[in-house]
């Protein structure tokens, strides 16, 4: 699908200049991500760039060159671009993602995660607009939780992205939300994901390390949220009727404890300096939910859905970030 425009080559050779027309294709499926500078944002942005959509992402503070700039907060700079790009598809995964800056900045949150959700809604216009929330709009007391099953989150966090789903469908009646729980992938650095941040620990054999044994997660790896978004956005295209609340997880459940034993294993790592512990955290930053675990059937009978193994997904991502250079050798040779 798509389209070609002619765009001049010009060829030297010695005493002579060649200029001809060659045809680029450029694909008819237009798709904006915001967001695209981060961690989930680049994946979505890669996985429509690769399989013939136009893809447009959008960032603020580390937008440039990359990306375009834009500040959601503005509605008139969102109405301009929207405006100027005319998008099929709107992915909005620009957020506020750490409880426990939630948490802190609390009003600075609410903008990005509520105001800006309902903005960019409002203004998209025709575009189908997925927007990114969380499994922690539930409290993980009886899991696993339909799209259908009545919210309870326990965190500001929780309780912000659920007021930005609800500012989302307001605004628009043909929008999608997309739950998605904890998420890791290629990340930039470490501290970028609650998965990958435990990988120096994990190296660290010298000194014992504790880790929550008690909250149960289900890590997901964002090459596959970017897959699901993909997908939603291509089966809308062929179904107008697609819309409301739709839930994407991985299927491996873990503690992070749990997690951190797949990592040291995953790269042959001693991981007998790792230490669970089994009660629950008190007064450690925003409560989390115990085991607030989606159930994705909405999406999985519409044939939507690829999991990546965890240990698979966790070594394509972390190796870059090996300490001791020669496992990278034997880990993958």
């Amino acid at each position: 699908m798509g389209g070609r425009e002619k765009e001049l080559k010009i060829h030297f050779t010695p005493g002579h200049v060649e200029v001809a027309e060659e045809n680029v294709h450029v694909p008819f499926r237009r798709v904006l991500v915001t967001g695209a500078t981060g961690l989930l944002g680049r994946a979505v942005y890669k996985e429509f760039q690769d399989n013939d959509w136009y893809t447009v992402g959008c960032g603020y503070s580390r937008a440039r060159p990359r990306f375009e700039k834009c500040n959601l907060l503005d509605a008139d700079a969102v109405r301009a671009m929207i405006q100027e790009f005319q998008p099929h598809v709107i992915v909005h995964c620009a957020a506020e993602r750490r409880p426990d800056v939630v948490e802190s900045q609390t009003d600075a949150a609410i903008q990005l995660n509520v105001s800006a959700a309902g903005t960019l809604a409002k203004e998209a216009g025709v575009s189908f607009v997925i927007y990114i929330s969380t499994d922690y709009v539930f409290d993980g007391r009886n899991p696993p939780y339909d799209v259908n099953d009545t919210p309870n989150p326990l965190n500001l966090y929780g309780k912000t992205k659920l007021e930005g789903e609800r500012e989302v469908l307001r605004n628009n009646m043909g929008a999608a939300v997309l739950r998605v729980p904890v998420l890791y992938g290629d990340v930039e650095k470490l501290e970028e994901s609650a998965i990958t941040v435990m990988f120096d620990k994990v190296q660290n054999s010298t000194d014992l390390i504790s880790i929550d044994h008690c909250q149960q997660r289900f890590p997901t790896y964002v090459k596959d949220v970017g897959r699901v978004c993909r997908q939603l956005a291509e089966s809308r295209l062929q179904d107008p009727s697609l819309r409301g609340i739709f839930h994407f997880s991985g299927n491996e459940q873990m503690t992070k404890y749990e997690m951190a034993c797949a990592i040291a294993d995953a790269f042959s790592l001693p991981s007998s300096h790792l230490r669970p512990i089994t009660e629950t955290p008190v007064g450690s930053g925003a409560l989390r939910p115990h085991n607030p675990q989606l159930d994705c059937s909405r999406l999985e009978n519409l044939g939507i859905g690829h999991r990546t193994p965890f240990k698979q997904g966790i070594k394509e991502c972390l190796w870059p970030f090996l300490h001791d250079k020669r496992w990278r050798q034997s880990v993958f040779h």
